[in-house]
């Protein structure tokens, strides 16, 4: 009885962290659909910035109210967590939107996707980390995959663009930027493992973001308003759900299911952000699933499991 007791909260909890991850997962995967609903009245610059508005909002209150559950921040790590949070955070943030002006959500998804790559590729770079075999084949096939849906299946995959007229090369940029913005990704989680020895995850994630915020003000002038007095319900709704629940909410599930798995264990959940982000631009938006674009999509997830398949008993904090 107790046994049969014991079985039914571990298949509970297992159904809860399901769950959990579920709710992170497709909040991540609207995110690159409604940035592209974003940038249908927001300038790529300033969908970011009414973004992070939203985030240091709600970071301000959280540590106003919850302010003994971070870790205290010395005054050494201010220019670093900042610069960290900057390039890590906000240059990723605009750089995936600037891309996405012109490719489809599902190709932003997929290109962002190929973050923990580049994480491989840094690793061994400054930390002299050690690629295998296994590691090689699966950067390899990932980034042919990279190359295929940045050439070919992003034009075809993108339905009318909002910016015309639009050539070739204009195409080319658009992944070029998102592609930097996953290699500002990795170099975030890079940079940032001398700081996890004094910071938690969650801790550090919340000073970068509201730390990086500042990098933003440079940025602000007259279209912001212009832009914001005309801004659709739409709009503002793809704003908010950008700022609370792919950042705030979506962070927030991530770092609790970091501790009660390892990284490299609910790693597989991030798989299907790209699938999900393609269902949803090809019923919403009616983006196109073209053959290029899948064989592109299908190397780069590929690539990816073969990666992380050998680490897979592994902790990575």
């Amino acid at each position: 009885m107790k046994e049969d007791t014991n079985r039914k909260i571990l298949q509970l909890s297992k159904l809860h962290f399901n769950l959990m991850m579920a709710v992170c997962v497709i909040f991540w995967a609207f995110a690159f659909p409604l940035i592209k609903i974003g940038l249908e009245e927001l300038s790529f610059i300033n969908l970011t910035i009414m973004r992070f508005f939203i985030v240091v909002i709600v970071i301000l209150v959280i540590l106003l109210l919850q302010y003994k559950r971070f870790s205290k921040i010395h005054k050494k790590d201010i220019l670093p967590i900042f610069l960290l949070g900057f390039f890590g955070v906000i240059v990723y943030h605009l750089g995936l939107n600037y891309g996405e002006r012109l490719i489809s959500p599902g190709t932003a998804s997929l290109i962002i996707a190929t973050i923990p790559i580049f994480i491989v590729i840094l690793a061994r770079v400054f930390l002299k980390e050690k690629i295998g075999m296994k590691k090689l084949i699966g950067i390899t096939i990932a980034i042919c995959g990279v190359i295929l849906i940045s050439l070919w299946g992003t034009l075809e995959a993108t339905k009318e663009s909002i910016i015309e007229p639009i050539n070739q090369m204009e195409y080319i940029y658009a992944p070029i930027a998102v592609l930097i913005a996953a290699i500002m990704g990795a170099i975030y989680t890079i940079a940032g493992k001398k700081l996890l020895e004094r910071y938690s995850g969650f801790s550090l994630t919340i000073y970068a973001m509201l730390f990086g915020s500042i990098g933003l003000i440079p940025f602000l002038n007259k279209s912001l308003i212009y832009e914001l007095s005309n801004l659709s319900s739409t709009g503002w709704f793809a704003i908010i759900f950008l700022g609370i629940f792919s950042t705030i909410i979506g962070y927030g599930i991530w770092y609790i299911a970091l501790e009660m798995k390892s990284a490299s264990e609910i790693s597989i959940y991030l798989y299907a952000i790209p699938v999900i982000t393609t269902i949803i631009s090809y019923i919403w938006l009616g983006y196109h699933i073209t053959g290029y674009y899948f064989l592109g999509g299908s190397l780069i997830i590929f690539g990816l499991i073969f990666v992380n398949f050998k680490n897979n008993n592994k902790k990575i904090d």
